[in-house]
C-alpha cells in the first residue's frame, strides 16, 4: 500500500547525536553491533513503549541517573502517521507494526476504509475491514513459540495489533477469544476480567469461560509473580489482574505480588527459547501511555525505567544467542511532554538538572497509586499528595484540591503542580505526531529513518516469510470460497455461545459450522436419516469483521 517514501539516514548518526545528548552519561554507553550472518533458528522479540515521546525518554534517564540500555542500541526513528492521520491511535499503529498495513482509528489488525495520508495507495473498498496476517501468525506457521505480554489488558489494542483482527479495540470479547485460539504459548499481563463470564464491565457477554478452555488444553494458567517464576510449563497464561497491572513504582511501594515487566520478559525468553524453531515474543509497557494522557510525568518516567529493564533483560538473551533480532520502538508520541515550560523561557541556561529531577524524586507513587489511597473526605488529602511528591502545598493550593469537583480534576490539578514544580512541559492530554527513536539489535536489525510498516516486513524476512503470502492463505472470503463450490451459505447465531455468529455452508447432505474466532470448523453429513459429525482443526482462526466471514484456505479441503 506503501509508495516509495524513504529518506535512509545512517544509523550512527542518529547514535552519536544521542550520545552527545546524554552529557556526562555518554561515557557509560557502549554502542554495540552484532553479526549480519543469518542462523537457524532466528529469533524475534518486539518491544513497544506505548505512548512515549523522547522528552519522557530523556527525562528517564536524567531521573536514574545513568544510561537507559535502550541507548545502546539507537539505531533511527520511525514515522507513525496512520492511513488518516498526521496522528496515530495505537490500534491502526499496532496493526502496521505487526501487520505492515497502515490503517485507521480503532481498527485492529483489519485493512483500512479510508486513505488519505499523503504517500499512500487507496485501498479498494471490498478489501476495507479484510483482516491481514500479522507477523506473530507467520511465526507461529513456521513452528516458532510465540508470546505476548502486556502491563495492561492482554486484549488492550497494541498486544491486539499482534494477536487478533477485529473492526473496534474496543471489542475485548472477541480479541481475548481470538487471542486463546491463536494457540500463544506463553501470554503474560492483566486482562483475566475478559476471559470469564460476569456482570464487570469487560467480563463475557457470550457465556463462554476461556479459562475453563486454557486449563484444559495444557496451560499453566498463574496469577501472581511467584506462580509465574515457579511455573516449569511451555505453555503459560498469566492473568495477574482483572483489568490492568499496577504501575511499576506502585508495584514496589504496595509491594505488590505482581510482576515486573523484567520478570515477565525474563521468564517468557526461558520459556520459548527451549522450541527448537526459534520464537516470536511481544512485550508492551502498556501504561506510559496513560499516564501520559493524564500528564503525569511520575507515572511515565518510572514506567519506561521499567520498560528499559525489560530492554535490558532482551539484549543479555541477544547477545548470549547471536541470532536474536530486538526492537524496541514507540508506537506514537503523546502529551508533548519537555523538559523546560513557560517559568523557564528567560532562564534556562542557568537552570541545572537536578531542578528537574529533585521535584520528582520525592514521589514514592504515581498520581493513579496516590490516588488510591484517598479517603472519600478527603481528610488525608496532605498526606495523598505527599506520596505524589507534593509536600510543600500552600493553603491556596491545597484549598484548591480539596474542592474539585471530580477524580478528573483532582488528578488534573495535582500533575500540574508537580510539572511546575519540576518545570516540565505539557502541550496536550493527547497523542502527538512525531517521528520517535528507533532501537535494535541483531542481525539484519533495522535502521535509519523507516515507516512503522516497514518493521513488520523487517521482521517477516528475517524469520523467513511473506505477510502477504501469508494474508492469502489465512484469510479468504469464505462465502467466494463455497459458493464456487456449489454451497449454499448464511451467518446464524452460534447455538452454544449467546451473541456470537457462525459462518454456515450447506450442499446436499453436508453442512459445515465456522464459529466466530475459533480455530476448527464442524462438519455434518447426514446418510440414511442419520447425522455424523466431526470436528476439523484449521491452521488459524475464523474472523469475522461484521460483514464476511474469512477462513483458512484449506478449508475447502474440509469435505472431500
Amino acid at each position: 500500500m506503501k509508495k516509495n517514501l524513504k529518506n535512509k539516514l545512517v544509523g550512527m548518526t542518529v547514535a552519536g547525536a544521542i550520545v552527545a545528548s546524554s552529557f556526562s552519561y555518554a561515557s557509560s554507553i557502549n554502542f554495540v553491533s552484532a553479526d549480519d550472518k543469518t542462523k537457524k533458528p532466528t529469533n524475534v522479540i518486539m518491544m513497544v513503549m506505548d505512548g512515549t515521546s523522547s522528552g519522557a525518554t530523556t527525562l528517564a534517564r536524567w531521573y536514574k541517573g545513568e544510561a537507559l540500555a535502550m541507548e545502546e542500541i539507537a539505531s533511527g526513528a520511525v514515522r507513525t502517521y496512520s492511513a488518516e492521520s498526521a496522528i496515530t491511535d495505537s490500534a491502526p499503529a499496532a496493526t502496521a507494526l505487526a501487520t505492515g498495513h497502515k490503517s485507521n482509528d480503532k481498527y485492529i489488525g483489519v485493512l483500512p476504509s479510508v486513505v488519505n495520508s499523503p504517500g499512500l495507495d487507496q485501498v479498494a473498498e471490498e478489501e476495507a475491514f479484510k483482516p491481514v496476517a500479522n507477523v506473530l501468525e507467520g511465526a507461529k506457521k513456521q513452528g516458532k513459540a510465540t508470546g505476548i505480554i502486556s502491563t495492561s489488558e492482554i486484549q488492550h489494542a497494541t498486544p491486539a495489533g499482534f494477536s487478533a483482527h477485529v473492526t473496534s479495540r474496543s471489542n475485548y470479547g472477541d480479541i481475548a477469544e481470538q487471542q486463546v485460539y491463536q494457540g500463544i504459548d506463553v501470554v503474560l499481563g492483566g486482562g483475566k476480567e475478559a476471559l470469564q463470564p460476569g456482570e464487570e464491565r469487560n467480563s463475557r457477554k457470550d457465556g463462554e469461560d476461556l479459562v475453563r478452555y486454557l486449563e484444559g488444553n495444557g496451560y499453566d494458567l498463574v496469577e501472581d509473580r511467584n506462580e509465574l517464576l515457579s511455573s516449569k510449563s511451555n505453555k503459560i497464561w498469566g492473568a495477574f489482574a482483572p483489568n490492568a497491572l499496577k504501575y511499576d513504582l506502585d508495584r514496589q511501594t504496595s509491594k505488590s505480588n505482581e510482576p515486573s515487566l523484567a520478570d515477565m520478559t525474563k521468564k517468557a525468553i526461558d520459556t520459548l527459547s527451549k522450541d527448537k524453531d526459534g520464537f516470536f515474543l511481544f512485550v508492551e509497557g502498556s501504561k506510559i501511555d496513560w499516564s501520559a494522557h493524564g500528564n503525569d510525568t511520575i507515572g511515565m518516567i518510572t514506567d519506561v525505567i521499567a520498560f528499559d529493564d525489560a530492554v535490558n533483560e532482551a539484549l543479555k538473551f541477544a547477545k548470549k544467542d547471536g541470532n536474536t533480532m530486538v526492537i524496541a520502538v514507540s508506537d506514537h508520541g503523546n502529551s508533548g511532554i519537555t523538559i523546560g515550560n513557560m517559568n523557564t523561557s528567560n532562564t534556562y541556561t542557568n537552570i541545572p538538572v537536578s531542578t528537574y529531577v529533585d521535584p520528582l524524586k520525592k514521589a514514592t507513587m504515581t498520581l493513579e497509586g496516590a490516588l488510591t489511597q484517598l479517603k472519600e473526605d478527603k481528610s488525608n488529602m496532605k498526606e495523598v499528595a505527599a506520596l505524589y511528591g507534593l509536600d510543600d502545598l500552600s493553603d491556596e493550593e491545597m484549598k484548591s484540591l480539596k474542592e474539585a469537583k471530580d477524580a478528573r480534576a483532582l488528578q488534573s490539578l495535582m500533575s500540574k503542580m508537580l510539572a511546575n514544580r519540576a518545570n516540565i512541559g505539557f502541550t496536550t492530554g493527547g497523542h502527538t505526531g512525531e517521528d520517535v527513536f528507533l532501537y535494535s539489535y541483531g542481525p539484519s536489525r533495522p535502521f535509519g529513518t523507516v515507516e512503522n510498516t516497514d518493521l513488520a516486513k523487517t521482521m517477516a524476512k528475517f524469520m523467513g516469510f511473506d505477510l502477504s503470502k501469508l494474508t492469502d492463505e489465512l484469510y479468504v472470503n469464505a462465502e467466494g470460497m463455497y459458493a464456487k463450490k456449489g454451497y449454499t451459505t448464511e451467518i446464524l447465531k452460534d447455538g452454544n455461545y449467546e451473541n456470537n455468529e457462525v459462518f454456515v455452508a450447506t450442499k446436499g447432505n453436508v453442512r459445515i459450522e465456522f464459529p466466530i474466532n475459533k480455530n476448527y470448523a464442524t462438519v455434518y453429513r447426514t446418510v440414511s436419516s442419520k447425522t455424523f459429525k466431526s470436528t476439523k482443526k484449521l491452521d488459524g482462526i475464523t474472523v469475522y469483521n461484521e460483514k464476511d466471514f474469512y477462513i483458512h484456505s484449506k478449508a475447502s479441503s474440509l469435505v472431500k
